[in-house]
């Protein structure tokens, strides 16, 4: 079977570039639906064969007949959720990247945070009420929302007042102080292997700026912190604690494929963690795609090289599973 008789394409967000730029270099056609203010942006880039513009990410469905038409494989990101929504993506009829059923797990903070423990993962304690709460606290939405809207309270009136703005469903965690580590893993169902490709952290717009403020001045004009993602950063495991990591994404795979289905989670996803000062790892969150953070690596990281001998981002990882199962006929195995 041939497979550059296939396209990958993916929505003009996220980690769009890395994406196609991947499957590029794999010999694969590129395909970017995007919207009208970012059609120029993506233009320039020769490494996309086309660019398809709709008037907004929800107006997706609209295309999909046309994308069925061209032999298209979608590769799914966190703009898909944030734009789309889990309904749509689990409605999406085109060839998808991923086991659709995940997403219900990835959006729940609460079904998360099971999978999180059943595969014995230390996790922040986590409340149901904020009567219950050990204060500082941090409030989550649900979703893939790039830390928009997340809160910190020292309080119960601090945390009345402050969810005032909340919008949607949330979850109460006890905030936990350490170093944050964002680990991005990828399982392959056919080698039955776990790699660990890269890790970052992330800069949260004035949560990470707050420390450059001296104490006093902080005293006068208090800042809440807000963590919207602006950028990352890479970051190196000290050696000791990869056994511990490589053992965290092993687990998160078997777990998956007891609590969600036979299948479970495979190809990229990040364990958003937090290491504390008896180096103990904290899991907060799973993302089960490919996050943002894989984008500072498009040339390969410290870790991609030890599992490939080679220079490869998580995008270039995902065209090659993909090729690989096209070569060995096995395509629906990956696809939903």
């Amino acid at each position: 079977m041939n497979y550059q008789s296939y396209i990958i394409a993916t929505l003009g967000s996220h980690s769009a570039l890395q994406i196609l730029h991947g499957a590029k270099s794999e010999l694969f056609k590129t395909l970017l639906i995007t919207t009208p203010n970012r059609e120029a942006f993506y233009k320039r880039f020769s490494f996309i064969d086309e660019v398809k513009t709709i008037p907004s990410f929800a107006d997706f469905p609209m295309v999909e007949q046309e994308l069925k038409d061209k032999n298209v494989v979608i590769i799914p990101h966190g703009s898909f959720v944030a734009y789309l929504g889990v309904e749509k993506n689990k409605s999406m009829t085109l060839p998808y990247f991923g086991n659709k059923a995940v997403l219900d797990w990835e959006q729940d903070r609460i079904q998360q945070n099971k999978w999180l423990q059943e595969a014995q993962i230390n996790t922040p304690p986590q409340y149901n009420s904020i009567d219950e709460a050990e204060f500082p606290v941090i409030v989550k939405s649900f979703g893939a929302a790039g830390g928009a809207g997340y809160f910190v309270a020292k309080n119960k009136q601090d945390f009345e007042e402050k969810k005032k703005s909340m919008k949607g469903e949330y979850v109460i965690q006890k905030y936990i102080v350490g170093v944050t580590l964002y680990i991005h893993y990828f399982y392959s169902p056919f080698s039955k292997t776990i790699e660990v490709l890269s890790m970052d952290r992330r800069y949260e717009t004035n949560a990470d700026g707050i420390g450059r403020i001296p104490a006093h001045i902080q005293e006068m004009a208090p800042i809440d912190p807000e963590f919207v993602v602006v950028g990352n950063s890479p970051l190196v495991l000290r050696e000791s604690m990869l056994p511990e990591a490589y053992d965290m994404g092993e687990r998160i795979i078997a777990t998956s494929k007891k609590l969600i289905n036979e299948k479970g989670l495979f190809g990229p996803f990040c364990l958003e963690t937090i290491i504390t000062p008896d180096m103990k790892f904290y899991a907060m969150e799973i993302s089960a795609r490919i996050v943002a953070g894989t984008n500072m690596f498009t040339n390969g990281s410290p870790y991609a090289i030890f599992h490939h001998d080679k220079p490869v981002s998580t995008g270039q990882r995902i065209a090659m599973e993909i090729k690989k199962a096209i070569e060995d006929n096995k395509l629906s195995n990956i696809l939903d």
